[in-house]
């Protein structure tokens, strides 16, 4: 009789600790986060042989892992081979995402992919059903390997003639993985960012290219491997997420290209004096970054205001979701514009591409936007608090970069109070898991709370 009552009670102390998978993505992110921090505060990791710090390495960690590329010192100079390495692992890891990596080893050595494993696929994927997940992993992975070896190869054009072969072909590895990843860690020492490539065509449209693929999100790259080896027209569509997700973020880049053209033409400080092809190569490169990259041929302290200003807002949407980029998403500023639109033209449903959007996803969209909004300025009002010299704007920028996991800066990072490392690493990792979780959290409470009941209708003005 007491085995019997002693089962019972050991089955309700585990079933208290049944994690849902966004609980189990999060626990996972952490899990990585604070054994990267371990690495990198070990004397090895360290250029000058000694500990930068659990804070310190924490913040790096958590930048690396949640792919945004704000750093406490120039990354060429401030680590070791060692530290490099480490950082590396951590970007590809953030960038794919644990569960894919796990999935990755999984594979490699056999196993059988279990019920909970593909639910925790499904969930950092962004996948409606289960089915298909683990064949969409696989080509994840592949369609990875590729891209990222395929830049490097371009990359190492530039860099081995610059740098010799060990070190150029290294070069090559690390900023390929890094923009792919949208991460923004650089080599190039002395926080030069690829400023000195600013009229570079080869090294300023292979990185671009990559935010551009690494930011689309690997559901949307299927979609065009798909369509680019169809062999009849009745194979060659798109689903209606990647015909938002390229219309979107077709439109950001074109917006913000003529944009940044206009507003920097003639600054002194950043495109004045580049040539033609130059202040063309520099609009569109920091049209692109800023959808979570953090790269940046131009100096981002010396732009004009308007620039700064459309800067947050772009960083702020992001890129696409299951994608290596973060923010709100361009599916959900998406939905959101077609939604005004529909409002405007006296429509009662959202309507996109003569497809009508189901109201939960309506209701997704608006819930992720305002808690990222609210993330935004909660993380301004505290390091306006914390950190006392700081101007407006650069709070700001550094609150929207970190939640964007872009990892632009106007010179905020290397000065942060050790508060203020905590706020921008407990940001960064909510941009990175924040409005994927809280979609998933809401769409389980709504289902959750389906009933039979239907209250009365009130009115309330808005507006």
């Amino acid at each position: 009789m007491l085995k019997g009552v002693e089962k019972i009670r050991t089955k309700k102390r585990l079933k208290r600790y049944n994690l849902n998978p966004a609980q189990t993505l999060v626990l996972g992110f952490a899990a990585i986060i604070f054994a990267g921090a371990i690495m990198l505060s070990l004397p090895e990791a360290s250029s000058n042989g000694e500990s930068v710090g659990f804070v310190n390495a924490v913040f790096t960690a958590t930048s690396a892992v949640c792919v945004t590329g704000l750093v406490i010192g120039d990354t060429a100079s401030y680590w070791t081979v060692f530290g490099k390495g480490v950082i590396l692992f951590l970007i590809q890891v953030g960038g794919l995402g644990f569960m894919t990596m796990t999935t990755l080893i999984a594979l490699l050595v056999g196993r059988r992919i279990s019920l909970k494993e593909r639910l925790l696929m499904q969930e950092a994927l962004n996948q409606f059903t289960i089915s298909g997940v683990v064949r969409l992993t696989k080509n994840v992975i592949i369609a990875t390997m590729a891209i990222e070896a395929v830049g490097a190869a371009l990359l190492s054009f530039r860099f081995v003639p610059m740098y010799g072969w060990e070190n150029g072909l290294g070069f090559a590895a690390f900023h390929s993985v890094s923009a792919f990843c949208n991460a923004g860690f650089d080599l190039m020492g002395n926080f030069g960012i690829l400023t000195g490539f600013s009229g570079d065509a080869l090294v300023t449209l292979s990185v671009g290219l990559l935010i551009i693929l690494g930011g689309l999100g690997f559901t949307v790259l299927v979609d065009l491997f798909e369509f680019g080896t169809a062999k009849n027209r009745i194979d060659r569509k798109f689903s209606l997420h990647s015909k938002l997700t390229l219309y979107i973020t077709g439109i950001l880049i074109a917006a913000g290209f003529v944009l940044i053209f206009a507003f920097e033409y003639n600054n002194p400080q950043t495109m004045g004096s580049l040539s033609g092809k130059g202040k063309v190569l520099s609009s569109l490169f920091h049209s692109i970054t800023p959808r979570t990259a953090g790269f940046n041929t131009v100096s981002m302290e010396g732009t004009t205001i308007p620039t700064k200003f459309l800067t947050i807002i772009l960083m702020f949407i992001g890129g696409a979701p299951s994608s290596t980029a973060g923010g709100i998403k361009v599916t959900t500023f998406g939905v959101l514009l077609f939604t005004i639109v529909s409002m405007v033209n006296g429509r009662d449903e959202t309507e996109i591409f003569k497809r009508k959007i189901p109201r939960d996803i309506v209701n997704r969209a608006l819930a992720v936007a305002s808690v990222s909004l609210a993330v935004v300025i909660t993380g301004t009002m505290l390091l306006s608090f914390t950190e006392k010299g700081a101007d407006f704007m650069s709070i700001l920028f550094e609150t929207t970069s970190a939640f964007g996991t872009v990892g632009l800066s106007l010179g905020l990072t290397p000065n942060l109070s050790q508060s203020g490392k905590i706020i921008i690493s407990l940001i960064m990792f909510i941009g990175r898991l924040g409005p994927m979780t809280l979609a998933v959290a809401v769409a389980q409470k709504q289902q959750r709370r389906k009933t039979f009941i239907k209250y009365p209708e009130g009115k309330v003005s808005v507006g």
